[in-house]
């Protein structure tokens, strides 16, 4: 039963609904028997162990050893076969803290990474109008319509529609340079993984777009309804594209050419310059991105498309009369990948959210059996040391000295697991430095901060048995024999 509900637990914190990264823990039955007859196997054993120590004990030795006072008691806690395996159990402890406070700094710093456009309050969702049957000569005036019905919502404050999502589904991207100069040898072209996220990166965007995302606009103004097929190309920068290719330039009003996926170069004119935001990447640089009006059709593709919506409240709210407006403009389309604009980001978190979770949940169980086996040594020793420490008391001993001279032993213990510990913890941060966001393996912080806290447990889990120890009566103690 309590590996039932050990199993649940673990399956409720690391749900991810991930496609790509996914763990789904259940109860297995022959995992069950290997973990049952382990078990059973490592009590026998421990228990043993002990069993057959006792039976080759000397008595003599032992009885004189008792009668002056067990003076060597506290080297058997630093020393015996007890005392090894908590040193053991507190390096293994502050192996799995420094790798839980590592990944959980590492998903603070996630969480607080500036993406450049907010996030609260946005719905998004794919559509693929071309799977259904739709064709270049009217797919575009689809699009615009559904987009102009899911403007109109009560409580949607704004809506507009790009042609692939900004976070986790890599990027386009060709060559755009200031007019009069050629192309970069070897630049890429294309979309995909295989993309280089230092080369231009292209999004095609409807109206309102960084309205609607919250991109401030630094210069010039945001494509509109002028900007349509017919027109003159335009586009907009961000202030990574500009930094370079116009360094210390206000780029409104020159003009770029666009080496994209057509075999003719296009010329357009650069109408705005807005702030660096998030693309493809979440936590590289900010990339040099130009953004196109996807309704003139130049160079992009408009298969797919996404949706965005600011909302007034919850944008979850707004899922059933999205999905409404979609199937009464055409049945056969489905709403895909609904979800929120954080949640979205989120999701491009899971292998560090569930990393941080599984080793705090692990280092916090870590803990607790090296602090019950603490305790369980320590009070044994304690126990044997009764007419050793009501003799000190006796002869004036004060509670604080008694109380010291058993958290001693158990400081003794825990540096012991520290030093052995901390050398292997830092080199083994470094395996994990792939999953690592602005924290360096080996972190000080991280590794100070596991030190810590498993002293600080180590003195908790030692002080019941020392402060019981101090409350020995001398009389008592010295009659225990």
């Amino acid at each position: 039963m309590i590996a039932f509900w050990g199993i649940k637990f673990l399956t409720n914190a690391l749900a991810t609904g991930s496609e790509t990264f996914m763990l789904h823990p259940e109860l297995n039955p022959k995992v069950l028997a290997a973990a049952f007859l382990l078990s059973l196997i490592t009590g026998l054993l421990f228990g043993l162990a002990p069993a057959l120590q006792a039976t080759r004990v000397d008595a003599m030795p032992e009885l004189k050893e008792t009668r002056v006072g067990g003076s060597r008691s506290g080297v058997r806690l630093r020393f015996s076969l007890g005392g090894m395996l908590v040193i053991a159990q507190m390096a293994i402890c502050l192996l799995l803290l420094v790798g839980a406070g590592l990944f959980v700094r590492t998903l603070a710093n996630l969480r607080s990474l500036q993406v450049g456009f907010q996030l609260d309050n946005v719905l998004l969702f794919k559509l693929n109008a071309r799977q259904a049957g739709h064709r270049d000569s009217e797919i575009l005036s689809f699009y615009s319509n559904v987009e102009t019905r899911l403007a109109a919502i009560p409580g949607v404050l704004s809506a507009t529609m790009v042609n692939s999502p900004l976070i986790g589904e890599a990027a386009w991207g060709w060559p755009v340079v200031p007019m009069g100069k050629t192309r970069p040898e070897k630049a890429p072209t294309g979309h995909g993984s295989g993309f280089d996220r230092a080369a231009t990166h292209v999004l095609g965007t409807g109206p309102r777009f960084f309205s609607t995302m919250h991109i401030p606009l630094l210069a010039g103004r945001e494509f509109d309804q002028r900007d349509r097929v017919g027109t003159e190309p335009v586009v907009i920068v961000n202030e990574a594209w500009v930094k370079t290719n116009l360094p210390g330039e206000n780029p409104v009003g020159k003009r770029v050419t666009s080496f994209g996926l057509r075999m003719k170069p296009q010329v357009m004119d650069i109408i705005g310059l807005v702030r660096n935001a998030k693309y493809d990447d979440l936590t590289g640089d900010f990339p040099a991105v130009v953004y196109m009006p996807f309704e003139q059709n130049l160079d992009l593709p408009v298969d797919e498309i996404t949706f965005f919506l600011r909302t007034a409240g919850d944008p979850l709210k707004y899922a059933n009369p999205v999905r409404k407006i979609v199937h009464d403009a055409d049945a056969r389309i489905p709403v895909a990948d609904l979800s929120t604009q954080a949640a979205q980001i989120e999701h491009e978190m899971i292998p560090q959210i569930t990393f941080a979770r599984l080793c705090t949940m692990f280092a916090t169980l870590a803990l607790a059996i090296a602090c019950i086996g603490l305790y369980g040594t320590t009070s044994y020793t304690v126990a044997r040391r009764i007419s050793e420490i009501g003799l000190r008391m006796a002869l004036g001993a004060q509670r604080r000295a008694v109380v010291w001279m058993v958290l001693r032993d158990v400081l003794i213990l825990a540096v012991v697991g520290l030093a052995i510990s901390l050398p292997i913890a830092f080199g083994a941060s470094k395996i994990v430095e792939s999953l690592l966001f602005e924290v360096k393996p080996g972190d000080p912080r991280a590794l100070a901060a596991a030190a810590v806290i498993l002293l600080c447990a180590a003195l908790a889990a030692g002080y019941v048995p020392a402060r019981r120890a101090s409350r020995i009566d001398p009389m008592i103690a010295l009659r225990h024999e």
